[in-house]
Formats: structure tokens, sequence, C-alpha cells
């Protein structure tokens, strides 16, 4: 199955992005993927291959269940490249209670995390029988973190050694981070944990420390950062942290933002393009499936940058000049990606096949009401921070999915979408220009 633009369920589910990399001239995303039915369960790793970050193949599942640690999943990791080998590395489960009625689910959240770590030579081929090995063992000291909720790590090269990041949960019921240091990729040893003073969750899903411009950019997913029984409590966000390599301490801003205003997309990963740049991917939460068959996808690739102590999340320039096939109707773009350019002035509105954004109050708002599952999960009214007048917004329609860009990625919003219509109207006073892909 192939894919452009926005990576979708192969078919079941998907979740999380996992070992972003690229390694030996093409791009890797592994997901967690239950290949069974469209809902959540035991995971896997899917696996998807691109050369340019657009084009995306799926090519099966790389990672299942095969020891005692992982037989009830391969939860998130990342990957890392070392002398030509491929590194992956996640987080195993073992339910201690399984449900007898669903096997594939848990009893009690009575269940217990160890790290993993196994490689490949040529990044396609996984000996998941012979070559796993448990590199951080479930936690036993509560005062470091809990055996349960410690998982998704996160791994990258140092200046002296390679280091790892974990989300965790500390004793009084606080999201915290823990950092472990290697020489050799297989024995860590603990070098660090870290938490803010402000209590932002209660466990610290997906952490990913990493530098943009010189400055040490965190993004993580707290889990009940916010009370909400419409929304999801669950948000991933991220913040500009100073970080000392050495002590593995991290100092914590007051200030933190949103990595999406829409509040669909949660779990991000990151990973270097071969430019350098600094990509993050997000899943999207989907309430339910699409046509019955399959449910979650992926925003499309965005570049991460730092300006004036504000993380910016961009468009990547290569997608944004394959959108050059101008249009007049967007009935034309039916079952395509297309892209949207507008200035968009204070009261002023359109409306993309039933999903409405307009201007007020300074503020890009969008509502999904008309396109949207009714009673489903997830905000039906999001919004930006407050942004000057005359903010050029670059809007991505895809069939289940929208995605907003607030001037060149200030801000981003986007939504997932049922039963999208054709139709586009707009009351401005400068038309909005479309663009379809030109391939």
């Amino acid at each position: 199955m192939k894919n452009r633009l926005h990576v979708k369920a192969p078919g079941n589910w998907v979740n999380d992005p996992n070992g972003m990399i690229y390694y030996k001239g093409q791009y890797h995303l592994f997901y967690q993927h239950f290949p069974y039915a469209p809902r959540w369960g035991t995971m896997h790793w899917g696996h998807a291959v691109s050369p340019d970050l657009i084009h995306w193949e799926h090519v099966g599942v790389a990672l299942f269940p095969s020891l005692s640690e992982d037989q009830n999943g391969c939860f998130s990791g990342s990957a890392v490249e070392e002398n030509g080998v491929m590194h992956l590395f996640y987080t195993g489960v073992h339910y201690n209670q399984v449900n007898p009625k669903d096997i594939h689910q848990c009893l009690d959240q009575d269940f217990t995390s160890a790290q993993l770590h196994l490689t490949s030579k040529d990044g396609m081929h996984f000996d998941v029988f012979g070559d796993k090995e448990v590199v951080i063992p479930a936690l036993t000291d509560p005062e470091i973190g809990d055996n349960t909720h410690t998982r998704d790590p996160k791994v990258w090269k140092g200046s002296d050694a390679w280091y790892m990041v974990l989300g965790s949960t500390t004793k009084d019921h606080k999201g915290e981070a823990l950092f472990y240091k290697s020489e050799d990729l297989s024995h860590w040893r603990l070098a660090g944990q870290a938490t803010t003073k402000q209590k932002l969750g209660w466990m610290w899903e997906c952490p990913d420390l990493f530098n943009v411009n010189g400055r040490s950019v965190f993004v993580f997913s707290p889990m009940e950062l916010i009370e909400d029984t419409d929304g999801y409590a669950d948000r991933a966000i991220c913040m500009l942290p100073e970080f000392d390599e050495k002590t593995c301490t991290m100092k914590f801003p007051e200030n933190w933002q949103l990595l999406d205003c829409g509040g669909d997309l949660y779990a991000p990963q990151t990973m270097t393009d071969a430019d350098g740049n600094r990509i993050s991917i997000a899943w999207l939460r989907m309430p339910e499936p699409v046509d019955g068959i399959w449910q979650g996808m992926f925003c499309m690739p965005r570049v991460v940058d730092v300006q004036n102590d504000h993380i910016y999340f961009r468009v990547l320039p290569a997608i944004r000049d394959g959108f050059c096939k101008k249009t007049d109707s967007l009935v034309s773009a039916c079952g395509e990606c297309a892209m949207i350019r507008a200035e968009l002035k204070e009261g002023e509105s359109l409306e993309i096949g039933g999903y409405k954004i307009w201007r007020q109050s300074g503020k890009v708002c969008a509502d999904r009401t008309d396109v949207y599952p009714s009673g489903a999960k997830g905000w039906l009214h999001a919004e930006t921070p407050q942004l000057k007048e005359g903010d050029l917004l670059e809007i991505f329609v895809d069939p289940n999915m929208i995605e907003i860009y607030a001037n060149n990625g200030e801000y981003v919003l986007s939504q997932a979408v049922y039963g999208l219509g054709e139709t586009f109207s707009y009351e401005m006073e400068k038309k909005p220009e479309i663009y379809l892909w030109n391939e």
C-alpha cells in the first residue's frame, strides 16, 4: 500500500510514530500497529519507507511480541544508526492480569514495562526471535520511576556517549523524565531525573529532546494535562528548557506551548532529515474507523524551528513546492489533498466541505461540527492564540484531515474530519487560492 503526504493505516489500527530515521538514503517510519482490527490492541511495529518524506510505502510488520518481556506489546521507541547498523529501542509490555474475555487488553492497568533493543543491518529485516535484548529491566525502585508507567525510549548520540530519555511518573503521581547513558547501546546506567515545579500531567509519554538553532527543545505528551470531558485530557506540548548533558539535569521554563492547537495530534516524534532539518510527525487521533476498515493516520512532516523563544512547526518546503497546480474549484480536488492559501482578516471566513474557518479577536478559529461523528470524543471547536493581522494561512485539505498553518508555522491547527464535502465558499476581501498536487 502506498500513501502520499499523509501516512495512513494500511488497514486496522495505528497510533504513535516510532523509530523515525534517515538510514542508507531512505526515510523509515515505524508506527504502533494492531494488525487484526481497527481498534487498539496488542502493539506491533508497522513499517513504512520513503525516498523524500512525501511518497510512502508500507512494507509490513517489523516487530511483534516474542519474549516474556514484550509478550503483550511492542510499545513506542526510537531508532539510531551506528557503523551502518540500525538500532531499534522500544518498550516491551507484559500483562500481569490479562482480560480473559479479550487477551489484547489488560485488567486494572496491571502490567510491567521493560526497555528492549535489537538491530538490523539493512533496516528491512529484523530477527525478532533471536536478536532482542532487555537493556533496562522493569524498574523496582519507586524513587526512580514506576515499573508500569515507564516507557517510550528516545535515544540520541551526545558529545561523549549515547543518551536515552524515558517518560515516567513519580511516587506522588507527577510526570518525569529519566535519563540514561551508554557507551555501547547495550549497557545503560541511570544518569539523571527531571520534573517540573508545576504539575504537567501525571505521566510523560513519548519524550523527545533535541537541539534546534542552538536551543534545547523538549517535546512530550503529558497524560491528563487538562481536565476535559469532551476532548482529550492528554495533550502533546513543547518547551525550551536548559539541558546539561554532563549531569543530565534539566532546568524547565515556566512557559510551554501546545504542539498543535487542534487537540487531535499526539505522541509526536522527531528525526534529522538528509539536509539537517529537524522533522516532526505526530499521530492524528481518530474516534472511529473510516469505512469500517482503517483508523489512525499521521500529520504531514513538519520542520521544527526556533525563533524569538517560540517553537515553529513549518510546512516542509518540498511539500509546499509540490502544490503548484492552480485550480478554481475544490470539487476537482475530491479524493486528493489540496492546499488553500488565504489572507484571513478579522471577521472574514471560509468553509471547506462543511469545515468552517474564521478569524475572531485576532485568533484563527475552526469548527468541524458538520464533518465529525456526533458524540465522538474530540473538540468540535478549536482556535489559535492571537495572530497579527494579514498573516498568511496555508490550509492542507485531506479527505480525513485538515491542517492549518498560520504565519509560516507560528501556530498549527489540525483536526480529523469525516464526510468532508466538495463545496468551497468564502466571505473574504481577497479570494483564496487553491492548488492541487502536480505530479
